[in-house]
């Protein structure tokens, strides 16, 4: 899992890069061509450039941010035979029998339909510094979920199971 963040870190920077390309080659040309057309007032392609210039420098500070949440992120300090950011959990739902795995994720890629939950979220708090074999309960709007903790494996690359 550590590899994963690094991967993800390296995606981060090169989607900045590519970005800032944009922001810096292809978008000033964009809008120097359209403003080549005339009024600006009526021109589609000035505002359409001027718009996606809007949205590349938001993207970037919030590409930014996120890398630089990732980088402060020290592995040396996080579980090596628990569950906690970074781990990758398979747990047993006790009332369906269903097996259901969850990533533990920082906040900004949190992602319920793809099972990413960070340590913040209900489910996230309760498998918080759990292993293996033990059993979980989660308070949720519907009632209490119960998990047994099935497989585990750490940020650190480490497998366990019950």
């Amino acid at each position: 899992m550590s590899s994963n963040l690094e991967e993800q870190k390296k995606r981060l920077k090169e989607e900045i890069d590519k970005l800032r390309y944009e922001m810096k080659v292809e978008l000033p040309r964009r809008i120097q061509e359209a403003r080549e057309y005339g009024d600006l007032k009526e021109n589609a392609e000035y505002h359409a450039a001027r718009e996606r210039q809007g949205f590349v420098k938001a993207r970037i500070a919030q590409l930014s941010h996120q890398l630089s949440t990732m980088s402060d992120i020290d592995i040396s300090n996080l579980e090596t035979d628990s569950v906690d950011l970074g781990s990758l959990v398979m747990v047993k739902d006790l009332d369906t029998d269903e097996i259901i795995e969850f990533s533990i994720v920082p906040t900004s890629e949190v992602n319920p339909s793809e099972g990413k939950i960070s340590l913040s979220s209900p489910i996230g708090r309760a498998l918080h510094k759990k292993a293996p074999g033990d059993e979980v309960h989660v308070q949720i709007p519907a009632g209490t979920k119960k998990f047994f903790i099935e497989n585990l494996v750490t940020i650190h690359g480490k497998e366990f199971t019950t």
